[in-house]
């Protein structure tokens, strides 16, 4: 029972969106099968999708409302590099008192929409000492102290009860990342992402913690939008801008919401142009 109203919420969504699109001047538009999940201070990219179709969240049967800084709560569709995508100005969150479906049920509808390609994008605080401020980091993997989403009864209409993790963030895509960065002289960092609950920021112990375990970036989104994208069979590639660094640096080193908007949009620019490439060569 608890699996027949998610599946309904899920189809009531999808069927809402489809008529939205249907009725809309471009209806005659091949419906997309990329997606973006645009995170915190990076929305501007929408600004780049031409012959736009906006449906705010809250007019979307079972969609929640994005409080989050940052986070206009937008589904946008329209092309991007000359292809059909759909676009999420803004996410929903775990910290925001959202449950896991509730989080991720807009992935689970683009599933039905027919999305096949996964782009996701957060804003992370750096934990590797190499990364500054405004660095780009392809996800090549990540390790998660959220719950587990797909905890419960499985979906089977979408996925097997224990979905492979091996590749979780797509090697091809990120080797696309790579040459179109390289192309423009660029150079994109690579590393793991760490995913816990917030909303506070991390202490200094949590911080070296997440190092000693492998990891270069933290936040507070995205995975477990990605394992239900996986669970899926949707191909992810993820990217972190890096807006703040560790707070075990020194008693002056803080961290801001504000602040980690600001640097978001200051790092937006490139990471509109690689989106934009990379799905126009996908």
């Amino acid at each position: 029972m608890q699996n027949e109203t998610y599946i309904k919420q899920i189809d009531e969504a999808a069927a809402f969106i489809r008529e939205y699109v249907a009725n809309s001047p471009y209806s005659g538009a091949s419906f997309p099968t990329i997606a973006i999940i645009l995170g915190s201070g990076l929305g501007k990219l929408v600004d780049y999708i031409d012959n736009q179709i906006i449906i705010p969240y809250h007019l979307i049967p079972n969609f929640k409302q994005s409080t989050a800084i940052g986070h206009k709560g937008n589904l946008i569709i329209g092309t991007l590099g000359c292809r059909p995508v759909l676009a999420m100005q803004g996410r929903f969150h775990f910290y925001e008192g959202y449950t896991m479906r509730e989080v991720t049920l807009p992935v689970r509808v683009m599933a039905r929409l027919g999305i096949q390609t996964l782009f996701v994008s957060n804003a992370a605080g750096a934990m590797n000492p190499d990364y500054k401020v405004g660095d780009l980091m392809v996800i090549t993997d990540h390790i998660n102290f959220m719950p587990n989403p797909l905890v419960g009864p499985n979906l089977d209409d979408f996925g097997t009860r224990f979905p492979d993790m091996t590749e979780p963030y797509s090697h091809r895509l990120a080797r696309l990342a790579d040459s179109i960065a390289a192309q423009n002289g660029a150079t994109l960092r690579h590393g793991v992402y760490v995913a816990e609950t917030g909303p506070t920021y991390e202490t200094p112990a949590e911080y070296r913690m997440y190092r000693l375990m492998g990891g270069d970036a933290v936040g507070m989104s995205t995975v477990p939008e990605v394992i239900v994208a996986r669970h899926c069979g949707i191909e992810v590639f993820g990217m972190s801008v890096i807006t703040n660094q560790s707070n075990d640096l020194g008693d002056d080193c803080h961290n801001d919401g504000d602040d980690v908007v600001k640097a978001a949009n200051a790092a937006s620019d490139t990471m509109i142009s690689l989106f934009t490439r990379m799905i126009a060569e996908n």
